[in-house]
């Protein structure tokens, strides 16, 4: 049975919880009532499923005892955890590559523990100081992987396609999150990068949003979901405001909720449908209260974007899909 608007798995983004609590402790090493109160937190927004992004908790550095005790307070919630997006440890990034490389194969191992379906890597490194200056970061400028280095591209290849044996090994899809100026941040890029590494259970998480919202030329989004959609298995949603005055060299783009920004996602799904999307969703956004729209963004993705009943003419995916058939979720009343 395909995916409905009903119980088509939809994750919220952790984006808005720090890694640190106000005492300076780190989150790892909270007691485990602190992850429970931003799960239930999480629950309570309407969310039956939630992405460990470990900008908030590393599973992939918790012992095996705290991560035992991380899956039992989430158990204890009753709230699921069926990704984890691990961002920012690229395992090409000059002087860390080793270490991001074995966290990265942590991470893998700890989905595994935890029963997940996906764990969602990037290229993407830490932001910049320059960046963290401003209000929103992707105004200016960070880090940019090597373009036309085939020995740099072919690293990626290689510890990339390593990570996705090693996820294959236990049982989880590696989606690979678009970044700009990485080697994930073109569509064209992306998906030769998908076609280099070759393996069935490695493939996109077409983040556009991380690409419309830069202050210069972009790819028009209609072509970007055209070309990756065969290739994605997972998929961060978010949108933005934007507005180009090319005469002036002028671009500006802003968070906005899913169904008011750019890209149109009902014209989008339908693309990912006809190319046999059945990837978990995971809504995201920043600034603000970020939960509160990404809750927003779910119930608009359930009542307006998603397909209400199954039977629908479902396309074939060039990568492996997802296999988590959760319980319904019922949709928020208006």
């Amino acid at each position: 049975m395909a995916y409905t608007a009903e119980n088509w798995p939809i994750t919220a983004a952790l984006l808005q919880f720090p890694g640190v609590d106000a005492q300076g402790t780190n989150i790892n090493d909270a007691d485990v009532s602190a992850w429970a109160e931003v799960l239930t937190e999480v629950k309570e927004a309407g969310f039956a499923d939630a992405d460990l992004t470990d900008s908030w908790v590393r599973p992939g550095d918790l012992s095996k005892e705290r991560l035992a005790e991380f899956k039992q307070t989430a158990e204890n919630v009753g709230i699921g955890i069926p990704v984890i997006s691990a961002i920012r440890r690229s395992v090409i990034e000059e002087g860390n590559w080793e270490a991001n490389l074995a966290y990265s194969h942590r991470t893998i191992d700890a989905a595994a523990e935890l029963g997940c379906e996906v764990v969602s890597f990037g290229l993407h490194q830490a932001i910049t100081p320059e960046q963290q200056k401003q209000l929103w970061f992707w105004t200016v400028e960070g880090y940019k992987d090597p373009a036309g280095d085939k020995e740099s591209w072919n690293n990626a290849v290689t510890r990339l396609r390593e990570l996705g044996r090693h996820a294959a090994e236990v049982g989880v899809l590696l989606s690979l999150e678009m970044y700009e100026d990485t080697y994930l941040g073109t569509a064209d890029s992306s998906v030769q990068l998908v076609q280099d590494i070759g393996l069935s259970n490695v493939g996109l998480n077409p983040d556009i949003g991380n690409l419309i919202r830069l202050h210069r030329p972009i790819e028009d989004w209609r072509e970007m979901v055209a070309k990756t959609m065969p290739y994605s298995n997972y998929w961060h949603m978010k949108n933005y405001i934007r507005d180009e005055d090319v005469a002036r060299d002028s671009y500006v783009a802003m968070p906005a909720p899913m169904e008011s920004g750019l890209i149109n996602y009902r014209e989008a799904f339908k693309v990912a449908i006809a190319n046999g999307y059945q990837g978990i969703i995971c809504t995201e956004h920043y600034g603000g209260d970020g939960l509160s729209v990404t809750a927003r963004n779910q119930e608009y993705l359930r009542r307006h974007v998603l397909p209400k009943k199954d039977g629908y003419a479902l396309g074939k995916s060039l990568v492996a899909q997802g296999r988590q058939r959760p319980a319904a979720v019922e949709l928020a009343s208006s």
